[in-house]
């Protein structure tokens, strides 16, 4: 491979310098190359291994598009099928024919690209709206207005490269038969799609901006930057079926979008999946009017919010760069993704030069053929590559960073995450102070993300299910407290958009981390908190954790509490029943989807399980009171398609008044495969005791293997470090300062 890279930037260096002259001398590119970047990009050819090999990688995929040569069909699919993503596949090339066009000279990508949209144009004054009914803003080539405008800003790129190539008629002609057309449908004909707080408009903003850019038409560029006077109740969207509208916002437009999407610390509020499907479009429409309305400083707009969300991103990742599955997401979408591939290598290059990014645009293995992929190549090249240091921090939520947030802790190689912001809108889920928990080899306790196959066909064109609405969103579906059965906020989205969770505590030390949050709007007269934190014990072989679920609430509510942990049971110290005529746990509210395979009648102080994911063993050990019950379930109950994955969980059930749920989790111990010996495959947790228990305080004691004694305590509602605390527990009183305690125990 190295040998073929070789070549093929030995020949594109020879055709630039052979050809350079074919590109104008005029102004353009200027939108996202210019022309001084294009220089620079063919100086360096033969010189930059990461940047030839994208450069090569790039001209491998166009030669390929060419030979096949131009398919511009008549739209007729949703996603996944053939209609869709030929014409998706058109604007990925077109861009990097641009790019090629401009770096080595070569005409026939600049012709490429010209015979291309020339098909556009004759077929668009043909084209209706998309055949397929199923989206609220229907599109021309597809199915809704979301892929049109991807479209549109991918081929603004392409289109900017060979502008003065193409001849004065043509240009002409395209200008005002495809692209202001449709840049006009796109926006002023799909109100509902393009006036709105969400990562679709994002995409329409970016792509009719950007058309106006190429175009110098200052009209497109100020629609899309401001978009239009929102007057009319007609022109926002209902949340009803999972839509969304502009969260009360009198607004709309690119600028909006930054405002009032993104927290101070660069947190989304549809989440990171999104987040990184949404940053495409924000980074490289900033880009554009960087280089085209410079008077702006969008790169610097509130306070550089852009770039500051890309390192956002990048901290809501797992130890294989997978983004949290937080609302709806697909699990498994990375860092390597090429919207990402972009936004690194621009917060490299426009954020300081951070070292700790090149490690990753490293593992990406490509970097974007621009200033900033150029930028990070050279970096690479230089030799300035360090680890990028993840760390716990708590990211904020709401435009002022006052409306709730997610806490990530990280300790050796454990990350957990809690979720207590906005709800997310119309791709948000309801689970208010859920939880995830990975460690070196991915999820230990999981979120499910959502129940889509993305552009796969089989699977309802590769949309969403209605099992995301009756499964995924559900509170049930997530590893936090339901009662009575509901989920929280009664599953509607306009009252849950209303409120978030409220952050109490994030503390960090070396032995203690913690993050502390409260619920207060999911039910009537239910108020929850959930304290989680990862210590360090001296005795154990990694750090523990520990999570105190708090909830004051009426005498005779029900409480349950789902844990979907990842791999497959081993034992538990609870005799249990197994059902063999499986039936479902509930008709609504998710329970429908949930099998119950087994229950046990929980009995002693304790409830023990040991699961094994394949290399790593894992324990939960959980405090149990009287007439507690535990329920073995698997989820795929109601699902005639098979749209669900069969993973397995429990659920703690407990009937009363006010509890603390407290339990500790442990990984532990590995498995040879080659000697078949398992080392270290039990828990090394004895005994876990809550000493004390009220709406002011909760405090635990947990016995090791060996009668090592450890004490939390903690303060549910006076977190001053000035503060002194006493309580009364069972061996006399309790004493400490601060918000928290954390000991160990005198023999």
């Amino acid at each position: 491979m190295r040998i073929v890279v070789t070549l093929l930037t030995s020949c594109l260096f020879f055709t630039c310098k052979q050809q350079e002259s074919t590109s104008s001398s005029s102004g353009y590119p200027n939108l996202i190359l210019t022309k001084e970047g294009v220089e620079s990009m063919r100086s360096s050819l033969g010189k930059l291994p990461l940047f030839d090999r994208s450069v090569a990688v790039a001209r491998q995929e166009v030669d390929a598009e060419i030979e096949a040569g131009i398919d511009v069909p008549k739209p007729k699919d949703l996603a996944g099928g053939y209609t869709h993503e030929r014409h998706k596949a058109n604007f990925f090339t077109m861009q990097k024919a641009g790019v090629l066009f401009q770096i080595t000279g070569e005409e026939k990508y600049a012709v490429y690209i010209k015979d291309m949209l020339l098909e556009y144009v004759e077929m668009f004054p043909t084209l209706g709206k998309h055949p397929a009914t199923r989206s609220y803003a229907r599109g021309k080539l597809f199915w809704q207005c979301l892929n049109d405008a991807n479209w549109l800003v991918y081929t603004s790129q392409a289109y900017d490269c060979v502008y003065d190539w193409i001849d004065d008629e043509t240009r002409k002609k395209l200008n005002a038969e495809l692209f202001r057309p449709y840049a006009d449908y796109i926006s002023i004909e799909n109100p509902r799609f393009f006036n709105r707080l969400h990562n679709h408009s994002t995409w329409g903003n970016a792509g009719v901006g950007l058309i106006g850019l190429v175009m110098n038409d200052e009209e497109l560029v100020d629609r899309a930057l401001y978009a239009f006077d929102i007057e009319r109740e007609s022109d926002l969207i209902d949340n009803d079926g999972g839509s969304l509208n502009l969260m009360g916002y009198k607004e709309g437009g690119f600028l909006a979008q930054i405002d009032h999407s993104f927290s101070p610390d660069g947190y989304y509020t549809e989440g990171p999946y999104y987040q990184r499907y949404a940053m495409y479009p924000f980074l490289i429409f900033a880009q554009g009017l960087a280089n085209k309305k410079p008077e702006l400083d969008i790169l610097n707009y509130r306070d550089g919010l852009l770039i500051k969300a890309v390192n956002a991103l990048v901290n809501q990742t797992n130890a294989q760069g997978e983004f949290f599955p937080i609302n709806d997401a697909q699990k498994g979408m990375s860092l390597r993704s090429r919207e990402l591939v972009n936004a690194v290598s621009m917060a490299y290059h426009y954020g300081g030069n951070d070292p700790g990014l090149l490690s990753i645009i490293e593992d990406q293995g490509r970097v974007p053929l621009n200033d900033s992929g150029l930028a990070s190549a050279k970096g690479i090249d230089a030799g300035k590559t360090q680890d990028y240091q993840y760390k716990s921090m708590e990211l904020t939520d709401g435009a002022n960073g006052d409306e709730g947030a997610i806490g990530i802790l990280r300790s050796a190689d454990l990350t957990l995450v809690m979720k207590y912001a906005k709800h997310g809108m119309g791709h948000g889920h309801f689970d208010r102070l859920g939880f995830l928990l990975y460690d070196d080899l991915g999820e230990v306790i999981q979120d499910y993300g959502s129940v889509r196959w993305v552009n796969i066909e089989h699977k309802d064109g590769g949309g969403y299910l209605k099992e995301n609405h009756s499964w995924a969103k559900e509170t049930i579906a997530h590893n936090t407290l339901v009662v009575n059965k509901d989920s929280h906020f009664d599953r509607k989205v306009k009252v849950a958009d209303r409120t978030s969770g409220t952050p109490y505590v994030f503390f960090t030390d070396k032995d203690v981390q913690i993050v502390s949050a409260k619920e207060l709007n999911a039910y009537a007269d239910v108020a929850m908190q959930r304290t989680m934190a990862i210590v360090q014990i001296e005795e154990l072989e990694n750090p523990l954790v520990i999570d105190l679920f708090s909830v004051q609430a009426p005498t005779g509510s029900r409480y349950d509490l789902p844990l979907y942990y990842v791999g497959e049971l081993m034992s538990t110290n609870q005799e249990y029943q197994t059902n063999t005529g499986l039936k479902p746990l509930g008709r609504e509210s998710g329970y429908q989807h949930l099998w119950a395979e087994g229950q046990a009648e929980l009995k002693e102080n304790n409830f023990k399980m040991t699961w094994f994911n394949g290399k790593k063993f894992y324990s939960i050990t959980s405090c149990v009171r009287r007439g507690d019950e535990l329920i073995f379930t698997r989820i795929g109950a109601n699902d005639p398609n098979f749209n669900l994955r069969r993973d397995p969980g429990i659920i703690h059930r407990r009937t009363g008044g006010s509890t603390v749920f407290a339990s500790v989790y442990e990984v532990h111990g590995q498995y040879n495969y080659s000697s078949e010996i398992p080392e270290n495959l039990f828990t090394s947790i004895n005994d876990l005791t809550v000493l004390h228990e009220s709406k002011d305080y909760v405090v635990v004691q947990l016995t090791l293997v060996g009668d090592k004694k450890y004490r939390f305590a903690f303060s549910l509602n006076d977190k001053k470090e000035s503060s002194n605390h006493a309580i009364d527990g069972p061996n006399g009183q309790l004493e400490w300062s601060g918000v928290y305690d954390f000991k160990k125990l005198d023999s």
